[in-house]
């Protein structure tokens, strides 16, 4: 198996590989699944008892000195030398310990055990990794965002009980959103939701970006083709799937959500599912004629528009 290099695994990616593993997946499909390699894997389940705990990293300090490390004597001459002059430059100091002490060892060594006892030097700062920034399109119908919200219960007032969903599409140049209600969440909504947002767009896009929940994929390994998959296939269009757990990298379209609890479900009342659809459309119309600072104040339309002017789409 090719091994997967990247920054350290979060302690999420850790619990739920490892618990998707011991449930009977194979080895590849887990990894696969949490771009990790097997060795990790390995690794992780030989050390995972049940919680998280016993994933947290642990000390990488060796249990005994390596066998050339610093002698005592030699700790002693540099902290001596640096005691008797504190603004000694570390070239000085490692000339002096050559001419003396014969010290022998090469001056990078001399640093790090400078740097160890954080005495005052040039002492090198590492800043701390900085995710790359998000490649968003610059014209409209490459990538869609899609997800799904449940609506609140507090918002349903009937008097048979119900649950709700709203499904979520947001073009990312644009930013324009198109949503629709549901009463469950399955692959036959996610089929039937992509045709109404291409007939509302009036155009397909190159990618859809889901999440990894079972109205869009397959959880566990299996040789059969999601319904899903199945039409993006038809109609040739990517079904590019997020990182498990990493709702942020479908930002565009949660943080769409967050906007649609402060503006429209804390003051949703409805009855049945006809209003709810009634109201929901209402609201579309509204949510895609409000200023975005990132579209520099323009609405969502607006940005549609002009995007269609500057690029010279019929």
């Amino acid at each position: 198996m090719t091994s997967i290099s990247h920054y350290p695994h979060e302690l999420n990616t850790k619990y739920y590989a490892t618990l998707l593993y011991r449930n009977g997946n194979p080895i590849s499909f887990v990894c696969r699944r949490y771009k990790c390699s097997k060795a990790s894997l390995m690794r992780w389940n030989k050390r995972f008892d049940g919680s998280k705990d016993s994933l947290i990293d642990k000390s990488h300090k060796p249990l005994s000195n390596h066998p050339n490390a610093h002698t005592s004597l030699e700790i002693y001459w540099i902290k001596n030398y640096i005691r008797r002059n504190p603004n000694i430059s570390l070239c000085e100091l490692y000339g002096k310990l050559r001419t003396e002490k014969a010290y022998s060892r090469h001056a990078c060594s001399l640093f790090r055990i400078v740097r160890k006892f954080k005495y005052n030097v040039n002492l090198e700062k590492h800043s701390k990794y900085v995710p790359k920034k998000y490649d968003t399109p610059t014209n409209i119908g490459i990538k869609w965002q899609l997800d799904v919200k449940v609506v609140p219960k507090h918002c349903y007032v009937g008097q048979i009980p119900d649950k709700f969903y709203q499904y979520t599409v947001i073009d990312e140049a644009s930013r324009e959103r198109f949503i629709y209600p549901y009463k469950e969440q399955s692959s036959y909504s996610s089929i039937d939701f992509v045709k109404r947002a291409i007939l509302y767009f009036g155009y397909k896009p190159l990618f859809i970006q889901t999440d990894n929940g079972q109205e869009f994929t397959y959880t566990m390994k299996t040789d059969r083709i999601h319904p899903l998959d199945t039409l993006l296939n038809s109609l040739n269009i990517k079904h590019k799937l997020i990182k498990p757990r990493t709702p942020r990298h479908n930002g565009k379209v949660e943080r769409s959500h967050r906007n649609d609890q402060q503006r429209f479900y804390s003051y949703l009342s409805f009855y049945s599912f006809d209003d709810l659809l009634l109201q929901m459309k209402a609201y579309l119309k509204r949510s895609n004629n409000i200023p975005m600072q990132t579209l520099k104040w323009l609405t969502p339309l607006q940005m549609r528009q002009d995007i269609i002017k500057k690029n010279n789409i019929q």
